[in-house]
Formats: C-alpha cells, sequence, structure tokens
C-alpha cells in the first residue's frame, strides 16, 4: 500500500502543490471520491472548492472498466479499444444518455442554488483519488480548456505511466506522487478506502460555500 487513506493521499499531494498556495487555486474534485482530498487542498492552497462532473462510459458486462467518458456540455472521449470490448455505436448512445441524466442529477443534487464556479483566468487544479484509464480526467480537462483558465492542472495520488502518458496533451501540468508499472485498480494503493456517498459530497460542497461567502 503507497497511501493509508486518502486525507494522506490529499496532504502529500498539497506538498507537491505548494507554488499554487496564495494564488487563490479553484480546486475541481471528480466526484465522489476526490471531494474529501479537494477539501484538504483547498484548505491547504487557501483555495476554493468545487466540482467537475464527468462520468465514465461503462463496459457492458464490467461497469468498472471504462469505454471512454463524457462531460456536462455532452462532449465525450471514446477509447480507441472501445469497440473490441463491446462499445458499438448503438450501445454508446445508450450508455452516454445514461451518464448524462445521472450528471445532471448529480448538478441537482450538489450545488442546487448556484451555478459551478467560474474557471475563467483562474489557476485551476482538477484531483482525482487516482487513474486507471484516465477516461474521466481526460473529459474533465477537455471540458475546462474550453472555460480558459490561467493554467490547468491535473493532479493525482497514483497512475499507470500510460495513462499520464495520455493525459498530458489535455492539461498544462500533471502532478502524480506514484506511477507505478503493475496497476490493477486505485484501490490497490489505499490500505483504506471506502466509498464516498452523495450526502458526504453535499455536506462537503455545502460546507465550501459557506466558507467562501
Amino acid at each position: 500500500m503507497v497511501f493509508h487513506n486518502r486525507n494522506e493521499a490529499a496532504d502529500r499531494l498539497a506538498v507537491a502543490l505548494q507554488a499554487y498556495k496564495g494564488r487563490n487555486p479553484l480546486i475541481l474534485a471528480i466526484p465522489r471520491g476526490a471531494v474529501p482530498m479537494g477539501q484538504r487542498l483547498a484548505k491547504a492552497l487557501d483555495g476554493e472548492l468545487d466540482v467537475v462532473l464527468v462520468r465514465k462510459l461503462r463496459a457492458p458486462f464490467n461497469p468498472e472498466f471504462a469505454l471512454g467518458s463524457i462531460d456536462e456540455s455532452g462532449w465525450s472521449y471514446i477509447a480507441d479499444y472501445a469497440e473490441s470490448a463491446g462499445g458499438t455505436p448503438a450501445y454508446l448512445a445508450e450508455e452516454k444518455q445514461a451518464q448524462l441524466d445521472t450528471i445532471k442529477k448529480r448538478r441537482a443534487q450538489y450545488t442546487p442554488l448556484r451555478p459551478p464556479i467560474d474557471p475563467a483566468g483562474r489557476v485551476v487544479i482538477v484531483v482525482d483519488d487516482g487513474l486507471a484509464t484516465g477516461a474521466t480526467m481526460i473529459s474533465a480537462l477537455h471540458a475546462l480548456r474550453d472555460k480558459k483558465p490561467a493554467r490547468l492542472v491535473c493532479a493525482v495520488p497514483v497512475a499507470p505511466p500510460d495513462t499520464l502518458e495520455k493525459i498530458r496533451g489535455y492539461a498544462d501540468e500533471v502532478i502524480c506522487l506514484e506511477a507505478p508499472a503493475f496497476f490493477r485498480a486505485v484501490g490497490q494503493f489505499y490500505a483504506d478506502f471506502p466509498q464516498v456517498d452523495d450526502d458526504e459530497v453535499v455536506a462537503i460542497l455545502r460546507q465550501a460555500g459557506q466558507t467562501s461567502a
């Protein structure tokens, strides 16, 4: 195990991101697992917390395996292996709609009283608790690039080397603490890796809104 839990991973990322402290960075967490990490990062870097909503496009017989991803606008990234893994055009069309519906529900649930924080002209740090295929991170970075941030940073505790190479072209900087060659799943690198539920995400975002108000 590389990390005891997400808190330790976030604290180590905060050290690696110290150059952005005092620059009012916007920390955008990919729900749900990364939201508690984003909260710690925002506090450590004197930044602001919000979420970026993207969803994995799931393989038909293995929902943990990503064939691609989709962002809040409907833009999708499709991996080059998608068709060989069962991602026919008809299946992907249905899966995209299902994940867009989930994104809309989450937006209504997570930030019901305000729009997403505008990243234009900001240092934006997109955080996840780890990358496997990198699909959701690619959609997140693509969506944010269109919104004209001053600098776009991807920050993750762990990812395989080939995934890091795939995402470098989407960010101005990629911070990754560990890049092991043998990689099965993100959870294998944490001793304690509990599920984060929607109620916890809502509570963290509500607290972040009150703090910045």
